[in-house]
């Protein structure tokens, strides 16, 4: 197997290396030509298709792991869809997208790969509009799709952008305050960036139909709070963790458009935000790591300076 990866970001990264680990042949593509060890590196932007057809020629299956910036996604991803659908069909490639659980909107919880969707805001449609395309594209037989998603991602690799990130964990492990958007109190699935590129390089080598959607494992459904509570207690730390009002959300966001889009999305974080993997595990095999493995990779990680 051949594959190409779009972004090299924590999610496309991890992939890009899980396939790596397993002796394929890996080329990450991103417009500054990010380099990865082992890995064959190209620049391309994935709007134009022309460009991203010759550069995945020989790939068997192109892996969407680039993100636009939340307050571009309605102008960015359609267009990168288009292309990437075009690609795919020129070069005859499956396609695994990287998705999210944002086009479920405020389902009755735990959101399983069956939940419909109902956005809540306009990313959320945005998501939806996309697996749509992606969906009708392999109905269609023009192409082979499916789309991979998760809940908030963790562990090595993680950054500022992720809410069990840096800006989580940084504090807390040098006995300050992490703020967090919404209320840190409610339980939240969280998903380990390894159990997620397990699943999609599962997800490549499924035999059955594709077209459809997968959940990756989570790790925990524990709450921020708890799970800062469990770091002080493991770890001899004494961070502590408060949520962010949000009205000074909502302040922010007037003069930021990236916050502004966070706040707009915060109501994942204002409820319980769940998500069940249950068919996916069935079919694809896939289990998610134990949750006190990945919280000590993710604070080794954090530890060791590589997230400065």
């Amino acid at each position: 197997m051949s594959v190409f990866v779009l972004g090299a970001g924590p999610v496309g990264s991890t992939v890009a290396r899980t396939f790596l680990d397993q002796g394929e042949h890996v080329t990450v593509a991103t417009r500054s030509g990010t380099e990865l060890p082992a890995a064959r590196s190209v620049r391309v932007n994935a709007a134009d298709g022309e460009a991203l057809s010759r550069a995945a020629t020989g790939h068997s299956t192109i892996i969407v792991c680039t993100n636009p910036p939340y307050n571009t996604w309605q102008t960015e991803w359609p267009p990168i869809v288009d292309s990437v659908i075009r690609s795919a069909r020129t070069v005859s490639a499956n396609i695994v997208m990287i998705g999210n659980l944002y086009s479920y909107g405020k389902a009755t919880m735990p959101m399983r790969e069956s939940t419909p969707e109902v956005p809540a805001e306009s990313k959320g449609e945005v998501r939806r509009d996309l697996w749509a395309a992606l969906r009708s594209a392999t109905e269609r037989g023009d192409v082979r799709a499916v789309e991979v998603r998760a809940s908030d991602y963790f562990g090595p690799g993680a950054s500022d952008d992720a809410h069990l990130g840096t800006r989580f964990f940084h504090p807390i492990l040098s006995n300050k305050r992490s703020w967090a958007v919404g209320n840190p109190a409610l339980p939240h699935s969280w998903a380990y960036l390894p159990d997620l590129a397990n699943t999609v390089v599962a997800a490549t080598r499924y035999p059955g139909d594709w077209g459809r959607v997968w959940h990756v494992p989570a790790a925990t459904d524990l709450s921020r709070t708890e799970i800062c509570r469990q770091v002080n207690e493991r770890y001899g730390v004494r961070g502590s963790i408060s949520g962010i009002p949000s009205w000074v959300m909502a302040g922010v966001g007037a003069f930021n458009p990236v916050l502004r889009e966070v706040s707009k999305s915060s109501y994942q974080f204002q409820a319980p935000f769940l998500s069940d993997a249950t068919e996916t595990e069935r079919e694809l095999s896939v289990a998610a790591t134990n949750w006190d493995t990945a919280l000590d990779d993710s604070v080794a990680y954090y530890r060791s300076g590589r997230s400065a």
